[in-house]
């Protein structure tokens, strides 16, 4: 437990101005002292000197709710003064209706509540060629957002369109389209209706070739980083870029999920039993855990399972047993993550530092 191992638990309740921080006792659950802080460096620094002064370093660790998001600053600045460090999931913690709401209390609440726990989460570094992989991704898939909603409005305009204009664009490919409507130009002789269509459909085709443009610039840039930190990662059947980045991004650093075992739990693959009656050894899949790890977890077990003869002859084999198809990319799932995490975890990456 927490308790044996520190004296004092130090939890924390940022926002995006400020960090509140409340001191508690480990063997008590007593509250020490409590204060607020800006959230900004000098804010971060004067976070640890009060620490300091109430506790002693390498005999206390900080409960952040929220490190990925209004607690990030904080984490980082932590991380850097080799301070332990603890992510609070909030959303586990049950609340009751008629419970009583400030930053302070929530910041007592996520020390005492760490206190009772098994499994303590290690944040994600926010470091190095993660941090640069991390805003590559976001970006990508923003961009990714942006082009659909163009292609989209593009040809819907083509359904709207006067009858020569559908009937010369409504067979294209999204790719013909796309360039045929950037090649478009005004003219006197088309009426206000026909040049004003004409006109937006060029617009959009050139958002969509900006958008494309985008997109692979961020590609080559992250395949670039995941050769830096995963090479590996990226010679593995089913396993493209854009997995390898999820899959990166939340193994973090090594010693994060300290077994592949959690890291499927990470990942919601870790199988849930499903036992009742007379059905027996059943098992369903896990709905928590990431879900974009998940997800990615899911995109490259359905790419083995079309391209891979293995990963077939694999599927064709446990139906044979009586397994479901569903049951069957489960265990795949499984055994994807096992094989990303041990990739990840024992190929000694270089360090993820600025």
């Amino acid at each position: 437990m927490l308790a044996e191992l520190v004296d004092h638990v130090i939890g924390i309740d940022p926002d995006k101005d400020w960090v509140t921080a409340a001191i508690i006792e480990a063997d008590t659950t007593r509250l020490i002292e409590s204060a607020r802080f800006s959230a900004d460096r000098d804010g971060y620094a004067q976070a640890v000197a009060w620490a300091d002064g109430h506790t002693t370093p390498g005999e206390r660790v900080w409960a952040i709710e929220g490190a990925a998001s209004f607690g990030r600053g904080l984490t980082t600045a932590l991380s850097r003064a080799d301070e332990w460090v603890i992510e609070f999931d909030w959303a586990r913690h049950k609340a009751t209706k008629d419970a009583a709401k400030s930053d302070e209390l929530d910041a007592i609440q996520a020390a005492r509540e760490v206190l009772g726990r098994d499994r303590l989460n290690t944040p994600r570094t926010h470091d190095g060629e993660r941090e640069a992989l991390r805003v590559h991704t976001i970006a990508r898939a923003g961009a990714v957002r942006a082009r659909t909603a163009a292609i989209n409005e593009l040809k819907a305009l083509v359904v709207t369109a006067d009858d020569d204009l559908r009937a010369e664009l409504r067979h294209l490919t999204t790719r013909a389209l796309v360039a045929t409507c950037g090649k478009f130009r005004s003219s006197p002789a088309r009426s206000a209706t026909q040049q004003c269509t004409r006109l937006t459909m060029r617009a959009l085709a050139h958002r969509v070739t900006h958008l494309n443009n985008e997109i692979a610039d961020h590609d080559r840039a992250m395949t670039t980083l995941l050769q830096q930190v995963a090479p590996r990662l990226l010679d593995e059947a089913g396993i493209g870029h854009v997995t390898a980045a999820t899959f990166v991004l939340a193994w973090s650093h090594q010693g994060r999920c300290r077994t592949e075992a959690a890291f499927a739990r990470l990942a919601g693959a870790a199988p849930i039993p499903a036992t009742s009656g007379q059905t027996q050894n059943r098992h369903r899949l896990n709905r928590r855990g990431d879900r974009r790890l998940n997800h990615a977890l899911y995109i490259v077990a359905l790419t083995r399972l079309q391209r891979d003869p293995a990963t077939r002859a694999y599927m064709s084999r446990r139906l044979a047993e009586g397994k479901t198809k569903r049951e069957v990319v489960r265990c795949l799932k499984r055994y994807i993550a096992r094989r990303v995490w041990r990739l990840l975890e024992h190929q000694s990456p270089p360090a993820l530092t600025p």
